[in-house]
């Protein structure tokens, strides 16, 4: 259908009946306008020039709107000639196939990797996907269960709740010695779960020894959704152990302190050990639970404050005495939140020095379900301390050697349970 002709029908369906009548007697006389050639061509041209120029110019046009979006102002005015010039050199001598995705994801990672943060980093489709999970507690195919070294083998710490390794009969302190008939003596813990991952409805079989007892379990895998915060109460003191701040920490994570005021607890103690962190308001709304109306972090880039994040007003744990555990792993959220309490003096730390990460990342989607995530401020506690590459020094410093973890010791957790004691 041409363009003349879409245009009669959509008047002819606009106009009263007389109307259409004459309109039909032009057309039969043919009276009907008609751009002049030349004025169409120059249309066409002008069309086609600003969709090139459009195109050609598309990241200075990105680089102009990005401050007026609450971006930061930058040159768009990078020259990329040599990279082209290095893949025409390498397709055309390369002794083999190359994969064309392959090497742009490569270019990509390389750009962002020059900047030097470790915290920026590109990530592919799958990379996003495995990351977007991770945030969400959702760490695919597997039993359920935390694995560790003690004595040197692979050993069950724990088990989750509502999952494969606990309903087959899996317990704390299994030592694994063998995984789908493979002797795992020896194994580190990264293999180990490596093997023993996998997809959700497969299965694996799994040799433990309890104690001098050999045991073996052949486990279905399930989609592990593995909540980021655990809570128990014991001799009047509320633990709760959160394992990393995503989307559900700050609902779950009230739930439990809820619970706490429930039973009465007489003291609170926070377990952020091996915590690398996750979202900031995640991190906000559990330091909320003690803190009201506080600052809790300000953000800034370069010397301008970019945003200053404060408590809520329901703080329903103030007052009660607290310690909070951190060690090396204890990192980003994690750090927020030790930090502001320790700076309101609202709880004491006790363990070992944090991680030290005091930057701020944004998610940014890219093409192709790929993203980028990128360093986009400083943070700083709320005394005015940033803590990057430093760390958090606790009120008590106490380590936790392998002998204490092979005898099932946690001297930190009880150097904690004697500072609420005094």
């Amino acid at each position: 259908m041409t363009e003349e002709q879409t245009k009669s029908e959509y008047i002819d369906s606009h106009v009263p009946k007389k109307h259409r009548r004459a309109a039909s007697a032009a057309k039969k006389n043919k009276v009907t306008k008609k751009l002049p050639l030349t004025l169409a061509i120059l249309l066409m041209m002008l069309t086609t020039l600003l969709g090139f120029t459009a195109g050609m110019y598309k990241s200075h046009i990105e680089a102009f709107v990005s401050p007026i979006f609450g971006g930061k102002q930058y040159s768009a005015d990078i020259d990329l000639s040599s990279v082209e010039e290095t893949y025409a050199a390498f397709a055309s001598k390369f002794d083999g196939t190359l994969d064309k995705t392959k090497l742009i994801e490569g270019a990509n990672r390389g750009l962002v990797e020059a900047a030097g943060d470790d915290y920026t980093i590109y990530m592919t489709a799958k990379e996003s996907k495995e990351f977007n999970d991770s945030l969400t507690g959702n760490i695919g195919g597997g039993i359920g269960a935390e694995i560790g070294l003690k004595n040197g083998q692979p050993t069950v710490l724990r088990t989750l709740k509502d999952n494969p390794a606990i309903k087959a009969g899996l317990m704390a302190n299994d030592a694994i010695v063998k995984v789908n008939d493979q002797s795992s003596i020896g194994w580190t813990v990264e293999k180990t779960v490596k093997q023993i991952k996998g997809e959700a409805g497969t299965t694996v079989k799994i040799a433990v020894l309890r104690g001098s007892e050999l045991k073996e379990f052949t486990i279905t895998r399930a989609i592990i959704n593995n909540p980021s915060v655990d809570s128990s109460v014991a001799d009047g003191v509320g633990i709760m152990t959160i394992s990393r701040f995503d989307s559900e920490t700050g609902t779950l994570a009230r739930a439990a302190a809820t619970e706490f005021k429930k039973q009465g607890v007489k003291a609170v103690i926070l377990d952020l050990r091996g915590n690398g962190g996750g979202y900031v308001d995640a991190g906000r709304d559990v330091a909320s639970l003690w803190l009201d109306n506080k600052v809790i972090v300000t953000e800034r880039t370069g010397a301008v404050i970019r945003e200053t994040v404060k408590s809520g007003s329901d703080a329903i744990l103030a007052g009660l005495p607290t310690a909070v555990l951190v060690n090396g792993s204890s990192a980003s959220a994690s750090e927020i939140v030790s930090g502001a309490l320790q700076d309101y003096k609202v709880a004491k730390l006790v363990g070992e020095k944090t991680f030290g990460k005091g930057s701020v990342q944004q998610l940014v989607s890219l093409a192709d379900d790929t993203q980028l995530k990128v360093t986009i401020a400083r943070w700083y506690t709320p005394n005015g301390k940033n803590i990057n590459k430093e760390g958090i020094t606790p009120n008590k410093v106490i380590s936790i050697s392998q002998s204490d973890v092979d005898k099932g010791n946690d001297p930190q957790l009880e150097a904690a349970k004697g500072i609420l004691n005094q």
